[in-house]
């Protein structure tokens, strides 16, 4: 018999530092390298091992489930999927505390605005309570980062950490193998109101499930992808199209009279002439190019571009520009003619 696994994705943040693509659509349907950021959100978990059945609950604000179900709903049918609504922002720990009812035996955890490679396959004879993806980096004082003892078990979590000494940074991608330990650690964390600027953040109710005698251990990721800002939004988009999303071969032998330098990915149904594409450049269904050179950037479905340099730029959905300006970040329904 299949062991359920729950896969729990909080989505709900009001996505301010991706505005203003986030005015009009939910963060993890902008458009990255011909998908979305959820698409690649869900590719994460391909290499679970079959011993699990898996079943997805994504906390989601209250303006967002409608079309991150519509969305899911086309593109991943098969998906057993619950929605919980987390009406005020309070926080990571918050948002999977609402989700309790739906959380029981095994589960993952993972962000919805940063993408990981691993291989999840450890999975299928792991005998921890739990275990925390990590990435080293030169610098961690700006992320959290795990603390091990001599045996390689985790200690600690901590947030922010004053110095370089410790650089195994936590990827925000954690498994649990009874998400009612998470739930009664995330109440004990409300009880005792451990928060930060009005928010519980996942860390320490982990923290509180270690000082409960938790074995916990971390596994390296071979790759950790932000999509949460512009820049680093324009980085992911670059790595995905130089490691498997590229179609540029394709979209030279369809569109005569077109420079496209790899690597890019440009839709089927995209519309492109006299103009140079890429590197490293995502463009969308429906778009319209005419005398465009463009470069690392990425424009969602409908963007229609005329007589213009564009470089490091994000165009939303439908957006309408002419001219001659060499960087914008506009959301969707956007237009501009200079």
């Amino acid at each position: 018999m299949l062991q359920t696994l729950t896969i729990a994705v909080p989505m709900a943040g009001l996505g301010t530092r991706m505005r203003p693509h986030t005015y009009s659509k939910p963060k993890p349907l902008i458009a990255l390298a011909g998908r979305t950021v959820l698409d690649y959100v869900i590719d994460q978990f391909s290499s679970l091992p079959d011993t699990f059945k898996v079943e997805y609950v994504f906390i989601v604000g209250p303006t967002q489930k409608e079309q991150v179900e519509e969305h899911m709903h086309e593109h991943h049918p098969e998906k057993k999927i619950q929605y919980v609504i987390q009406e005020k922002m309070r926080g990571q720990s918050d948002a999977l505390y609402l989700a309790r009812e739906y959380l029981h035996g095994p589960m993952l955890m993972a962000f919805s605005d940063t993408l990981v490679e691993t291989d999840l396959s450890v999975l299928n004879s792991l005998d921890l309570d739990g275990m925390a993806w990590v990435r080293t980096v030169p610098d961690p004082r700006r992320f959290g980062v795990a603390q091990l003892d001599k045996k390689g078990f985790i200690t600690r979590l901590i947030e922010k950490p004053k110095d370089k000494s410790n650089n195994l940074v936590v990827v925000g991608f954690y498994y649990f193998r009874q998400a009612e330990d998470l739930m009664s650690a995330i109440a004990e964390q409300m009880e005792r109101k451990v928060m930060l600027k009005d928010e519980f953040f996942l860390a320490d109710a982990v923290n509180i499930l270690l000082e409960r005698g938790a074995k916990m251990r971390t596994q390296e990721v071979k790759a950790w992808m932000d999509a949460g800002m512009p820049d680093t939004l324009l980085e992911t988009n670059r790595y995905l199209l130089e490691n498997g999303r590229d179609n540029g071969a394709e979209a030279m032998k369809r569109l005569p009279g077109v420079a496209i330098i790899p690597p890019v990915f440009i839709s089927p149904k995209a519309k492109i002439t006299a103009s140079v594409i890429g590197p490293h450049v995502s463009i969308g269904e429906d778009c319209s190019l005419n005398k465009v050179v463009i470069s690392n950037s990425i424009l969602e479905e409908g963007a229609q571009v005329e007589n213009m340099i564009l470089s490091g730029s994000h165009l939303g959905r439908d957006v309408n520009v002419h001219g001659q300006t060499t960087h914008l970040n506009m959301g969707d329904q956007s237009w501009s003619v200079s």
